[in-house]
């Protein structure tokens, strides 16, 4: 059992991350996801980044018309670049358009600074900026008359519709593992979506999580555990790690080669499969797979996860 110190659910569940060119490639990609029996489908965000990148939300509503059953979540949108009245009204939507099945996960970015530049925010804002716009997007959402009292968004009440889908609206899983950002989703969130940490840190954020959460005086029914896992299966793991290290190299315009060896799942099924189980110890229940390598292979990636990782997994709730 998990010692987990949050209300969270039992099952563990699989979702992955990808990135989907046009309408023929989401079509594809959705029925791969379901034909595998995958339960989430997941897009990145960035205004401007070093590698291609479609807006986020545009592609999860293309994505909808084509499922009846996955959740579909953003990890992570970065709410600092945008205003929270707009963007609530895009969540909503997209929440509607889901068949209230979307999980909004959000962050602060700051990898990139020049894309801050690129919509007048300084970066150095971006934390206080997610905090005020949380509760804000909330309410908004939920069709409260909600009035923006600043510093960062001030603007006189108004009442957004329709409602959404879900009561309460999307769940919002906040990203971050520095412990200002854990004790803010404590604070303030209905999940927690990681990256780049081990097995070892997800647990103490948890802790800290559970801490904010107690100290803010909430009382959480459940709370979503997620992970962005870098995942590449081959059949050893120094040939994994080659490909895996590679591919982030570029992505991220830096030499990731250290990184991966720490944080990702690489090498054959059992290895990656032991991972997810070190994870899931933890406290994780929703694996958000990044399966990198070259895009042509994703599919196979996909495939060989459902058919040789996945069962190694089935005791696991």
């Amino acid at each position: 059992m998990s010692s987990a110190p949050l209300p969270i659910q039992p099952r563990l569940e699989f979702g992955f991350i990808s990135s989907m060119a046009g309408p023929a490639d989401t079509r594809a990609t959705v029925e791969g996801a379901e034909r595998l029996g995958f339960d989430s489908l997941w897009v990145g965000d960035h205004v401007a980044f070093p590698v291609p990148i479609l807006d986020p939300l545009l592609q999860l509503a293309q994505a909808a018309a084509f499922s009846e059953r996955l959740r579909f979540g953003t990890s992570v949108y970065l709410v600092p670049l945008r205003h929270p009245t707009p963007l609530a009204k895009q969540v909503t939507t997209l929440d509607h358009l889901t068949g209230g099945r979307l999980i909004f996960g959000v962050g602060v970015g700051g990898e990139f600074p020049d894309e801050f530049l690129a919509c007048g925010v300084p970066v150095h804002e971006r934390g206080a900026r997610l905090e005020e716009a949380i509760p804000l997007l909330r309410r908004l959402v939920n069709g409260e008359e909600t009035e923006g009292p600043g510093p960062f968004y001030r603007f006189p009440p108004v009442r957004l519709r329709p409602r959404p889908v879900q009561p309460g609206g999307p769940p919002i899983w906040c990203g971050g593992r520095a412990d200002v950002a854990l004790r803010r989703a404590g604070r303030m969130a209905d999940g927690w979506i990681s990256y780049v940490v081990t097995p070892e840190a997800y647990r103490r954020g948890l802790e800290i999580i559970a801490k904010g959460a107690t100290a803010a005086g909430r009382e959480i029914e459940t709370f979503g555990t997620g992970h962005l896992l870098f995942t590449r299966i081959d059949s050893d793991r120094e040939r994994a790690l080659d490909v895996a290290s590679a591919h982030l190299s570029q992505r991220y315009a830096m030499d990731f080669r250290r990184a991966t060896a720490r944080y990702a799942a690489v090498g054959r099924p059992e290895d990656v499969a032991e991972r997810i189980a070190a994870f899931w110890r933890a406290g994780l229940r929703h694996v958000v797979l990044d399966l990198v390598g070259p895009r042509e292979e994703r599919d196979l990636q996909l495939q060989r996860f459902a058919a040789e990782v996945r069962p190694l997994l089935s005791s696991l709730g």
